[in-house]
């Protein structure tokens, strides 16, 4: 039962948070495809800001290599698993959460707003709990 939670948590944190970075560039994303409509002159601040979610996915996978490499699953399975299930779902909200705040700098950018600067600052805010959680694995 041991082994089944810990790879169990293993997948959580590496699929969570995987998904969270794709839900958040994919909602970056569309708006930048609409922005473009709009403003295609002002792709690269579009492109910029598209990419900040994908960090996340980062994360987990760094948390994913620190747990799968040297750790006991036998012994740590519950550990593993509620340290996966942590960082996979505080990356998962982040990635969602910093994909909107995105969207929403995309369209002011595409309204001739200069608004990408103050977006990247607004966006680290959701990114610095992914940080946390990632941070967490190594205390644990």
């Amino acid at each position: 039962m041991n082994e089944i939670l810990g790879y169990l948590g293993l997948g959580l944190m590496l699929g969570l948070s995987g998904i969270g970075s794709a839900m958040g560039t994919t909602i970056a994303g569309n708006a930048a495809e609409g922005a473009m409509k709009k403003a295609p002159e002002r792709f690269s601040g579009y492109m910029i800001l598209s990419a900040m979610p994908a960090t996340q996915g980062l994360y987990g996978f760094l948390a994913f290599i620190l747990w799968a490499t040297g750790k006991d699953v036998a012994t740590q399975g519950p550990l593993m698993f509620g340290v996966g299930l942590g960082v996979g779902l505080v990356c998962l909200l982040s990635g969602i959460r910093q994909g909107q705040v995105c969207a929403n700098g995309i369209v002011g950018i595409s309204q001739g707003h200069e608004v990408q600067t103050n977006t990247m600052i607004l966006a680290a805010y959701p990114e610095l709990y992914a940080i946390l959680a990632l941070v967490a694995t190594f205390l644990v």
